[in-house]
C-alpha cells in the first residue's frame, strides 16, 4: 500500500538555494538603527563593561564610527549622551554647546546623509537620575499635592519642548522621547513646529515596559535613577490592552514612528501594534540586556552567537517590526 503524504513541505526545504528562494523574511542593512553613546573628551573608546563589543564614544572618534555605519547601508543612528556634568534640572540636554548638540553638528558636517535621531530624554542629565522635573521642597516647581520624588508630568514637558528645538537646530533629523510623559508628543511636535522644524520627525518611545533587559544600558549611559523607580510612567510588564491607547495617543499628537521596548520578551505587542497600526512605521528596541545575555552565553560556549543573533532579530521582524534599534546592527550588516 502506497502511503499519500504530501511532500511539498520538505521540497520546499530540500537544499540551500530553495530555502533562500522561498524565504519569506529577510533582514536587510536598511532595517536597523544603530545606537551610540557619546562621552566627553578626545580620543576616547571606552568598552561598557556589561554589553562587549560596545563603546562610549568621545566625539572625534563617534565621526568615524558613523561613517563606517553608514557604509554599511544602515540610514541612521541613535544618539545618547553620557555628559560629565549633571543637575537637578538636566540643563546640559538642552545647552546650545551640549554634547549631544555638538555631536549632531560634527556628525552631520561628516556624514550628511546618514540620519541623526536623538534620545530626548532627561535620564542621562539629571543628577537624580530620573526622566523628568522631580517634585522636591524648595525647588521652582515644587507642588504640594504630589509627594516628594514624584515626576512632574507638566513641568517635564517644557524642558522636553526645549530639548527637542535644541536638538533640532544642531541636526537632528527625528527626535525619540523615551520617557513616556503624558502629551510628551503634543507637546514636542508643537514646539518644532512652532519653532519652524517641521520636517524634524518624532520618533516616539510608545510603548515602554518597566522591563529588567535596561540593565547594561544603564551602566552604558550612566542614567539609573537615585533613588525609586520609573514604575509610574513606564508600563506593567503583565499589562498588554493599554498599548492600543498609548500607540494611538502618541498617533493623534503627531508621532511619526511609535517604538516598543523591549522587543524580545514583547513579541506578542509588536505583533498587535503593526495589525493595528499598518499606516506608521513601527520600531522595536533590541535592548541592552537582550543583548547582554547573547553575548554572555556565546562566551561561555552555550550557543552559537551568529545564528542566535540572526535568530533573534528575524524574530522580531517577522512579528511585525518593520525597523530594529539594535546594538547588533553592525555585527549583523557585516554578516549580511
Amino acid at each position: 500500500m502506497t502511503r499519500q503524504i504530501d511532500k511539498r513541505p520538505r521540497r520546499l526545504r530540500q537544499n540551500a538555494t530553495m530555502r533562500r528562494l522561498t524565504t519569506q523574511v529577510c533582514l536587510d542593512p536598511s532595517d536597523f538603527i544603530a545606537p551610540l553613546f557619546i562621552t566627553e573628551g578626545e580620543q576616547v573608546k571606552s568598552p561598557i563593561r556589561s554589553m562587549p563589543g560596545q563603546f562610549q564614544w568621545s566625539i572625534d572618534l563617534v565621526k568615524g564610527k558613523a561613517k563606517q555605519l553608514h557604509e554599511l547601508g544602515i540610514p541612521a543612528i541613535l544618539l545618547f549622551g553620557v555628559p560629565e556634568t549633571k543637575d537637578s534640572e538636566g540643563s546640559g540636554a538642552y545647552a546650545e554647546a551640549g554634547l549631544i548638540q555638538r555631536a549632531l553638528r560634527e556628525i552631520k558636517e561628516f556624514v550628511p546623509d546618514l540620519l541623526l535621531i536623538c534620545d530626548l530624554c532627561l535620564c542621562e542629565y539629571t543628577d537624580h537620575g530620573h526622566c523628568g522635573i522631580i517634585n522636591a521642597p524648595g525647588s521652582p516647581q515644587f507642588d504640594a499635592k504630589f509627594p516628594h520624588g514624584y515626576l512632574l508630568n507638566d513641568a517635564t514637558l517644557e524642558r522636553l519642548e526645549r530639548i527637542a528645538v535644541s536638538q533640532a537646530m544642531a541636526g537632528a533629523d527625528i527626535v525619540a522621547p523615551s520617557g513616556m510623559i503624558d502629551g510628551m508628543v503634543g507637546a514636542i511636535r508643537g514646539a518644532l513646529d512652532r519653532a519652524d522644524y517641521s520636517q524634524v520627525g518624532v520618533l516616539s518611545y510608545a510603548v515602554k515596559y518597566a522591563s529588567a533587559f535596561y540593565g547594561p544600558f544603564r551602566e552604558a549611559a550612566a542614567g539609573a535613577p537615585q533613588f525609586g523607580d520609573r514604575h509610574s510612567h513606564q508600563m506593567d510588564p503583565a499589562n498588554v490592552s493599554q498599548i492600543f491607547v498609548e500607540s494611538q495617543l502618541d498617533i493623534d499628537e503627531g508621532a511619526d514612528f511609535i517604538m516598543i521596548k523591549p522587543a524580545l520578551a514583547y513579541l506578542d505587542v509588536i505583533h498587535r501594534l503593526s495589525a493595528r497600526h499598518p499606516e506608521i512605521p513601527i520600531v522595536a528596541y533590541n535592548v541592552s540586556g537582550e543583548y547582554a545575555m547573547i553575548k554572555a552565553a556565546a562566551k561561555a560556549g552555550w550557543l552559537d552567537e551568529r545564528q542566535a543573533i540572526l535568530e533573534c532579530l528575524l524574530g522580531i521582524k517577522r512579528a511585525g517590526a518593520d525597523i530594529l534599534v539594535s546594538y547588533h546592527a553592525e555585527e549583523v550588516c557585516q554578516w549580511l
